[in-house]
């Protein structure tokens, strides 16, 4: 009993210690007493939940345009995190954008079916888009090192026996996203390089987030997670997992468009994605931007940015090959 609750106490710590990493929690009624070093988040402070999920605009309203994003934590503080963005592209460009948060389908079939016009993703979600629906690259993030790149890290809980990755072998491993490319696919590159399958592990899991994949390691669930790298190394900072690999660098997250979406709208919004300066002329009314990844803007994407994770998602099959292949012969 007592092993249960020690396990129960250190998936409290995770989610409270993931406010200061960039991802909020569903906290308990009334303010917790987690200290000052933390910050708590009054869900009653954000969107309606009609507001946060409307439907398409009307054929008429053609400067008004819905915005998805690939799940980080969880919807409220997703979007106090990118109204204030949002804001700034109303200033910028003059159209109208109201977030959308997916009702049941992923954001890909969203976007790429033109329920969402714009999307907010890694990787992975904009290469299953564009196979699927030939969607549209725009930006890409660029980190603290003004890098349009990131990396994934592999973490265990601090008092595990496991230190190598190659110690995996047999082990309980949770995903985040079955899209996501820092909590999926590059740990998924990252075991292969090692000799492991997903056959080769004792049980694996889509936990649906990075949060949640991580509170899967601290409650003991799992073994080890893939998550991203800056939610895990502040996690590893304080002292909640354990850092046992860290990847190689790939295409950041950054922002796709659907086919159909006019190409002067395409323009003016890509300009404006381009010019913004979170940390400088555009920083006030942001909300904890520097914790995103894209804290130092944007650059222009290219599909060719994406060619080595489209190699390795068609191989692990999240990306159906007969799916490509279809879209390239439309």
């Amino acid at each position: 009993m007592e092993s249960i609750r020690i396990k129960v106490r250190k998936g409290l710590l995770i989610a409270l210690a993931v406010t200061l990493a960039g991802a909020a929690i569903y906290l308990a009624a009334g303010t917790p007493d987690i200290g000052s070093d933390y910050k708590y988040i009054d869900l009653a402070d954000r969107s309606s939940d009609t507001e946060l999920r409307q439907s398409p605009p009307e054929a008429d309203s053609k400067k008004t345009f819905l915005f998805g994003f690939d799940r980080r934590a969880n919807p409220a503080e997703d979007s106090r995190q990118y109204s204030p963005f949002l804001k700034y592209l109303e200033k910028k460009t003059g159209y109208k954008f109201t977030l959308k948060f997916a009702d049941g389908s992923p954001l890909t079939d969203e976007a790429g079916i033109g329920n969402v016009h714009f999307a907010i993703v890694g990787a992975g979600s904009y290469l299953v888009a564009r196979e699927k629906y030939g969607a549209i690259p725009l930006v890409r993030g660029l980190n603290e090192d003004n890098r349009a790149e990131y990396r994934s890290v592999i973490v265990v809980a601090p008092g595990s026996k496991i230190h190598k990755i190659d110690e995996l072998r047999g082990r309980r491993f949770a995903f985040g996203d079955a899209h996501s490319t820092q909590g999926h696919v590059i740990p998924r590159i990252a075991l292969k390089d090692h000799g492991i399958a997903l056959k080769d592990l004792a049980h694996y899991e889509f936990t649906g987030s990075h949060l949640n994949a991580a509170n899967a390691v601290s409650s003991g669930r799992a073994d080890a997670a893939g998550l991203q790298d800056i939610m895990g190394v502040r996690l590893a900072k304080e002292g909640l997992v354990r850092i046992i690999y860290t990847s190689r660098y790939y295409p950041s997250s950054g922002i796709f468009a659907n086919k159909n979406v006019p190409s002067d709208v395409l323009e003016n919004v890509t300009k404006a994605l381009i010019d913004f300066q979170p940390k400088g002329r555009d920083a006030a009314g942001l909300y904890h931007w520097d914790r995103t990844e894209m804290p130092n803007g944007f650059v222009l994407a290219q599909d060719e940015d994406y060619a080595e994770l489209r190699k390795y998602m068609l191989e692990f099959g999240i990306v159906p090959r007969e799916k490509r292949l279809r879209h390239e012969t439309l």
